[in-house]
């Protein structure tokens, strides 16, 4: 596991304070393993992003047996990297990093950020920028140019996080996702990201 700091489809929701008390302990890690708390931990996060409309391509709650498989099965794939954000411990949302596979050499250059979710109960301390900051830092460190994403026009939040951080608006698609038999558009949006000199991608 790779500690990176503390601090699609995207419910993230807005960023201002939450209630009164004592700031939340917030943490951001790319992950290369979870242990079976943690498998439980992500699959309730999971469950209650898609509930309230966000996270993936599910419409509906899976069970956590499906979560924790789906999630295993990400953490052996080579392209893809794996970041979960934490509250107070907890794993409260993560994010994907997706890159091209090797034979595409042509879009070496580029990744697409996938995934992206905080469970509503984690909303408003924050996270959600910091979560896309460590997200895009990793990435430039391995030597990416161009990160790409697109997110649902239902998800205002995420749309407000992702173009308050500097992503440019390419395109619309009118008929991009079938939720409860009404058809929504998407949108794709694309940012520059300026090298950071630690290592170059592939190495």
């Amino acid at each position: 596991m790779e500690r990176n700091g503390t601090a699609d489809e995207a419910g993230v929701g807005g960023e201002e304070h939450g209630s009164e008390g004592a700031a939340p302990v917030l943490a951001v890690d790319r992950v290369q393993a979870l242990t079976e708390r943690e498998l439980g931990e992500l699959a309730e996060a999971t469950a209650a992003a898609i509930i309230e409309g966000g996270g993936f391509g599910w419409v509906k709650p899976q069970p956590r047996d499906t979560l924790a498989r789906y999630f295993q099965g990400v953490l052996l794939v080579p392209e893809r990297s794996l970041f979960v954000a934490r509250m107070d411990g907890v794993i409260v949302g993560a994010a994907q990093l997706v890159r091209p596979p090797r034979n595409n050499e042509a879009q070496a250059f580029s990744a697409q950020l996938m995934h992206f979710f905080l469970a509503p109960y984690a909303r408003g301390f924050g996270l959600a920028r910091l979560l896309l900051r460590r997200v895009e830092e990793y990435a430039a460190a391995i030597g990416v140019r161009v990160l790409n994403l697109d997110v649902r026009a239902t998800q205002t939040g995420a749309i407000q996080l992702f173009e308050s951080g500097g992503y440019r608006r390419w395109g619309t698609h009118p008929a991009y996702a079938l939720i409860d038999g009404k058809t929504i558009a998407g949108h794709f949006y694309y940012k520059e990201l300026s090298p950071t000199g630690r290592r170059a991608r592939g190495s």
